[in-house]
């Protein structure tokens, strides 16, 4: 999820059985436990198996992934699932899953803070009574350099990640996010005039462009496969939990002379907390088993460390049998995907082959996620809230923190259940409600003025189908779609994209509102919302079960 400069509107099937391979040597997925027991099968959503691919059976138009071998597999007419095999789960505690969870995650609640503070923040830093400085009275385009600060930052930290992911890693990256944010969050604290501040929120972004990279690719790496559509996920819901603090702190410290101040510096202690956390954890054992693969250094070195994370990051005695057989399999399955490929991919190489198949689906998702209008729908929160008779309407900070805490509940149900009922269903099911409240709100300003309680209810659904598709699951999708030679330069796209498009929308906004109107800005909005259901139902592929290592064997090749 990305955010926009408005301050309150601000931010981020049945199949048929399977039938078995003949023999296939089985993809080995990383961090599976040898003495657990496979799952029962479940299967997600339906392809056909049809000339060596794997093709949505819905689609007309022949969308089609390979399967990275096809040795053992039939084909035939008859609709297969995504799945050929259950993946064996593996064996994990909730303490152990949840440490290296917190720490990336903050990268996100600090995100989300300061669109949530920046609403409170605009309206004490422009108050000649409440602002406590001379500068007070800023033009137009001032404040929206301070509002948009940290989104042109956002795009700059897209930008850098893009040729170093690979070489920082994932700790390192969020370790220097940390230090961005806390210097960041300082500086506009502290700052003495207009031009320090706006180097503050600058610098701010920068480490928002980089948390939102490492944080997803750091939980996506490290956590059991099982449960990481809920982790990533929750690392959404962690967004909308700094949001709802950005919102909460605005409220208490509107009043305040130099509250602004506070809203902002408040993001330094949080930052600092990160910062030491991802000190303590280990590197994402994929990364290190990448560069192994690489031949980056010893491989003997850069197992030893792998097998030393694996264990710190599962609660298991240093250097224990399990995680040495588990890195062990993993490599050996790593070196044989990359024999024939280069040391490490070139800047165009997320541009071919599986890695552009996973960016068409990965960077469809995060456009989607901004142009079906996410940022600039709940621009008219206020006076729909307003026009139904609701007080809390007159109060932004109020609405605000009612918006929040409904987010904040729709995204926990997508963090219980993304896991159970898979990401297309979630999909499917969230973005056509968002395009039935988009018309419905274009109908409410068309013809249905007078009935003010349908225009209450079209937002809260746009609000609630949002944070159970788009909100969560495209992130979670950036985050495990990628294969692991490309998914630093990938994600980085991916992310660019969604800050890209964040700021398009956001900036045509009031241009296109002029233009066409609120009716059929809705109008315009929904179109496209329908344009995004249809790329779901025809592109996206169901990945619910499947360990990262299937999913670059099994969907994208």
């Amino acid at each position: 999820m990305a955010f926009s400069t408005r301050p309150l509107f601000n931010h981020t099937l049945y199949a048929p059985p399977l039938r078995q391979p003949k023999k296939q040597k089985p993809v080995i997925p990383l961090f599976s436990n040898a003495h657990s027991t496979p799952p029962p099968l479940r299967s997600s959503a339906c392809f056909r198996a049809k000339f060596g691919t794997f093709t949505n059976p819905s689609s007309k138009l022949g969308f089609s992934v390979k399967v990275g071998s096809q040795n053992g597999y039939s084909s035939g007419d008859e609709a297969q699932s995504l799945i050929p095999e259950a993946t064996p789960q593996e064996d994990y505690s909730w303490v152990s899953v949840i440490i290296p969870f917190v720490f990336p995650a903050l990268g996100g609640l600090l995100f989300g803070y300061d669109i949530g503070a920046t609403s409170g923040a605009t309206i004490s830093l422009t108050s000649a009574e409440l602002s406590g400085t001379t500068w007070f009275n800023l033009t137009a385009v001032q404040l929206g350099l301070v509002v948009s600060g940290s989104l042109y930052g956002a795009l700059f930290g897209s930008l850098l990640v893009y040729p170093i992911a690979d070489f920082l890693g994932r700790r390192r990256e969020l370790i220097t996010a940390a230090a961005l944010y806390l210097l960041g969050g300082l500086i506009t604290g502290c700052a003495p005039g207009l031009g320090v501040l706006l180097v503050g929120r600058l610098l701010y972004g920068i480490g928002i462009g980089m948390a939102m990279h490492g944080a997803p690719l750091y939980i996506a790496e490290t956590c059991p496969s099982q449960i990481r559509g809920t982790l990533v996920s929750l690392k959404e819901l962690f967004i909308v939990l700094g949001i709802l603090l950005g919102y909460l702190v605005g409220s208490f410290q509107i009043d305040a002379i130099g509250g602004w101040r506070y809203m902002y510096g408040i993001s330094a202690p949080i930052a600092l907390l990160m910062g030491i956390g991802m000190w303590i954890l280990p590197p994402s054992p994929r990364w290190l088993l990448l560069k192994a693969a690489q031949g980056k250094g010893s491989v003997k070195e850069y197992k030893e460390k792998a097998v030393l994370a694996l264990s710190k990051l599962r609660g298991r005695p240093p250097g224990d049998k399990v995680s040495e057989k588990q890195i062990e399999e993993t490599f050996v399955t790593l070196k044989s995907a990359y024999a024939d490929q280069e040391s490490e991919g070139s800047l165009m190489e997320v541009f071919q082959g599986p890695s552009l198949k996973a960016f068409i689906i990965a960077g469809g998702l995060v456009l989607f996620q901004q142009i079906t209008g996410q940022p600039s729908v709940l621009y008219y929160a206020g006076p729909i809230l307003q026009s139904a008779g609701f007080s809390a309407a007159a109060d932004a900070t109020k609405v605000s923190v009612i918006i929040g805490l409904f987010k904040f509940v729709m995204t926990g149900i997508a963090v219980l259940k993304v896991d159970d009922l898979g990401r297309r269903p979630l999909l499917i099911v969230g973005v056509s409600g968002l395009a039935l409240s988009l018309f419905l709100l274009s109908a409410y300003y068309k013809f249905l003025g007078g009935f003010p309680l349908v225009a209450v209810a079209s937002l809260l659904l746009y609000v609630g189908c949002y944070q159970i598709s788009f909100g969560p699951i495209s992130w979670l999708m950036v985050s495990e779609i990628f294969p692991l030679q490309t998914r630093g330069k990938g994600i980085s796209l991916a992310v660019l994209t969604n800050f890209g498009s964040n700021a398009l929308v956001t900036f045509a906004f009031s241009p296109l509102k002029e233009a066409l109107g609120a009716d059929n800005l809705f109008l315009l909005f929904g179109a496209i919302a329908l344009i995004s259901l249809l790329f779901v139902v025809l592109i996206v592929p169901e990945t619910k079960g499947l360990s990262l290592e299937e999913i670059e064997s099994k969907i994208l090749k």
